[in-house]
């Protein structure tokens, strides 16, 4: 059986009718209606060698023969291309309300990129509730955030490569030159080349089981025995975090049950402790109350937006800019469990120097993550 693919064109204008068009069904209906190649062709504003060619071409796809050639007499369809036609009609009078629909949601989605008030931002960025809040506010402000949730280190990876135009990613508030959170990061972002943007200010700890039947109070308590923990992947800003308190409390990870395990998000690594998957994991507020279970905060975090210095003037960053200034956002933040709206500075442009003070003119040591 033959697929069906769709398509569309963008015009000025709209046509007086609401199918979809098809070159097939309407070379053979034209050949049908004016009974010659030629005609047909002069019908359709075409050359006579490319309606020729088009229907050699199509009965070579179709496996089957479309018109009858007889020499001398009208060009007709054969019953295949009869049915065809037949069958073109019925979709299109079936399928007419539906095609309506999606012409209208088609038109809609495209009066975005002809409105000069509108803008899309491409982010990369760590995966955040409050990101997701942002992302359904902004929009009928006018502002759209393309946003694609991944870890931290590969966000800012791919900023750096050109492929968005601003990325997202959280760390401890102004942790020191020689923690775990610079050495991953200060190869990925320089002075000069970047530019910070305040956005949000959480807090990130341990979503255990409700009532926390193990009794899990720190971070130590991940080594006991029968404690399942799950983890976020390596590339993370939680995974680097979790190095990091790791580093602090001088525990290996070879010691913590379930560390090579992964889950793509807080949300799910709530889920895998609601299901009874694990016992522990590192996460935001946010993702454990939504489940109803326990929660052990752990670290404050800065969550940044970063984008390249010279992107900051453009209308999609100052577009940004002023929705993170608002009151209706700083707000949103305030409802959030486990977010601050005053602390969290939002849409203020930050020095990369003072925010994240790793950069030395002296000779760095060997970084651990290089």
């Amino acid at each position: 059986m033959h697929k069906v693919e769709l398509s569309y064109l963008l015009t000025p204008q709209r046509g007086k009718n609401t199918l979809i068009r098809n070159p097939l069904m309407d070379l053979l209906h034209a050949v049908r209606e004016q009974g010659s190649i030629s005609k047909a062709a002069k019908a359709l504003d075409l050359s006579y060698r490319h309606v020729w060619g088009a229907l050699k071409d199509w009965e070579q796809t179709l496996g089957r023969t479309l018109i009858i050639w007889d020499k001398g007499q009208r060009a007709r369809l054969t019953e295949f291309g009869e049915k065809l036609l037949w069958a073109e009609r019925q979709a299109q009078a079936r399928l007419a309300p539906q095609i309506e629909a999606l012409r209208g949601d088609i038109e809609r989605a495209f009066s975005t990129a002809f409105d000069d008030n509108a803008h899309v931002l491409t982010m990369y960025a760590s995966h955040d509730t409050a990101l997701s809040a942002l992302r359904e506010q902004a929009g009928p402000h006018g502002l759209h955030l393309d946003i694609r949730f991944m870890g931290s280190v590969d966000a800012i990876a791919a900023l750096n490569a050109g492929r968005c135009m601003m990325a997202g990613f959280h760390t401890q508030d102004r942790p020191d030159s020689q923690s775990v959170t610079a050495q991953t990061y200060r190869k990925l972002l320089k002075p000069g080349l970047h530019k910070l943007i305040g956005f949000a200010h959480r807090r990130q700890g341990l979503i255990v089981a409700k009532n926390n039947p193990l009794h899990i109070t720190s971070i130590t308590d991940l080594a006991k025995p029968g404690v399942r923990y799950v983890n976020r992947a390596e590339g993370t800003g939680t995974r680097v975090l979790l190095d990091e308190l790791l580093d602090k409390a001088g525990m290996a990870a070879s010691g913590i049950q379930g560390y090579p395990s992964q889950e793509p998000s807080h949300t799910a690594v709530a889920q895998a402790i609601a299901s009874d998957v694990a016992d522990a994991g590192l996460g935001i507020e946010t993702a454990a109350r939504e489940k109803g279970l326990g929660f052990i905060p752990l670290a404050e975090e800065r969550y940044h937006l970063v984008c390249l210095k010279s992107e900051l003037p453009t209308p999609q960053v100052q577009a940004l800019l002023k929705e993170l200034q608002s009151r209706d956002w700083q707000a949103t933040l305030e409802e959030l469990p486990g977010y601050s709206g005053e602390t969290a500075q939002s849409g203020k442009v930050l020095s990369l120097r003072a925010t994240l003070p790793w950069w030395t003119y002296r000779k760095e040591k060997p970084e651990k993550y290089a």
